[in-house]
């Protein structure tokens, strides 16, 4: 039984009709990641549930966040004259996020192979990808910090908003589409961050001081990469897949309003947030990085659900998400001045964030296994012995 019924009738009626729609064109993917996800799948017991691959592939990189948490706390271990994060720990780094990396890829052969393929499977593994977006960009954050050769945590803030709007992009396209075309950036960044991870240890981070090319540095690159691959890839390719379907009228949603509605609750949420940090009186930002990064990602990813939920049933998306009235009041509380504690104020409101999103995934991941007389975490049928 769920914790709440989230998912409404009208959806479940359409995911019993749901069936799915990709396009992956990365050479990366294609010619390297496949055929070595389709090597690594058959190590795996056929018992194996796809949803506790899934899973396990997201605590990986929630481990890098803790772990990376407990040495750099507030971004500053890798700027000159503070103590260094241990080389180990970039090390399991490197190694945690390729396991990542891969445990996402294999989920979906394992599924297949074992004959076990279900929407709820999909939205599960999207559902987390949304999330892990907040925990791989904090930890990758530490390799540069906040020093003088590092990111300052207000440009960090508006990178991470960048790479949180690259992954609704893809959504987007598939609310309006049905077909969900994957990101070249996904890939290339998982391979090349996990490399990055193990380059760190054997180098130590005063290498990422120096200049790239004259006074660029790698700081830079970081940043220009980051930008660069969105606007000029991501973004171009979301908008043409889009005009693309418009033109052969297979476009779902034909009024400019119902295609670009998924947006409001994410622009209004970027709003808010960025209202808090330029408003704050304590400077939240400067003060508690990680903590409004975490608060911000999971928020997002609670928005990026509802969404996905929406485009994989064929329904209407809601135009707001109810995490947003009450972040209204907490932010009108800041501006204002009437909280005197405003770090407090941050982590009661990010904790109650965190446990808003996990009751909404408990609950719909309970509704849908409901649904499909299925165990999320289990190949067994419920009425099996």
């Amino acid at each position: 039984m769920a914790l709440y019924e989230y998912v409404t009738q009208e959806q479940l009626a359409g995911f019993d009709k749901y069936k799915y729609s990709a396009v992956d064109s990365n050479p990366l993917s294609i010619y390297v990641m496949h055929p070595f996800w389709n090597f690594v799948v058959k190590f795996l017991p056929t018992w194996l549930a796809p949803n506790l691959i899934t899973l396990t592939g997201f605590m990986f990189l929630v481990l890098n966040f803790l772990m990376l948490a407990f040495y750099d706390f507030d971004f500053t271990a890798s700027a000159a004259g503070h103590e260094h994060v241990p080389s180990w720990v970039w090390v399991a780094a490197g190694i945690f996020n390729f396991l990542a990396y891969t445990l996402d890829g294999v989920d979906g052969k394992q599924a297949r192979r074992t004959n076990s393929s279900t929407p709820l499977g999909e939205l599960f593994d999207h559902g987390l990808d949304s999330w892990a977006c907040i925990f791989f960009v904090a930890t990758v954050y530490s390799i540069f910090g906040r020093g003088e050769s590092g990111v300052g945590v207000a440009t960090l803030y508006y990178i991470l908003w960048v790479v949180l709007f690259s992954f609704i992009l893809s959504h987007w396209e598939k609310y309006n589409t049905g077909i969900l075309f994957l990101p070249w950036g996904y890939d290339i960044s998982q391979v090349t961050i996990s490399l990055v991870y193990l380059v760190t240890a054997v180098v130590g981070v005063e290498t990422w001081y120096q200049p790239v090319l004259f006074h660029f540095l790698y700081r830079d690159l970081f940043t220009f990469m980051i930008i660069a691959c969105s606007f000029t890839v991501t973004l171009p390719m979301s908008l043409y897949n889009v005009m693309k379907a418009y033109r052969s009228n297979s476009l779902k949603h034909s009024s400019f309003y119902e295609a670009f509605l998924p947006f409001l609750s994410p622009v209004l949420l970027f709003l808010l947030s960025t209202t808090w940090v330029v408003c704050s009186p304590s400077n939240i930002l400067e003060l508690q990085p990680r903590i409004f990064y975490l608060m911000v990602g999971t928020a997002f990813a609670n928005v990026t659900c509802k969404l996905i939920v929406c485009q994989m049933s064929n329904t209407r998306c809601q135009p707001l998400n109810w995490l947003l009235l009450p972040m209204l009041v907490v932010v009108l509380l800041v501006v204002s001045g009437t909280v005197v504690n405003e770090t407090l104020l941050l982590y009661v409101w990010t904790a109650a964030v965190i446990l808003a999103h996990i009751h909404y995934g408990i609950s719909v991941v309970q509704q849908l296994s409901g649904h499909f007389n299925i165990f999320a975490f289990s190949l067994k049928k419920p009425n099996s012995d």
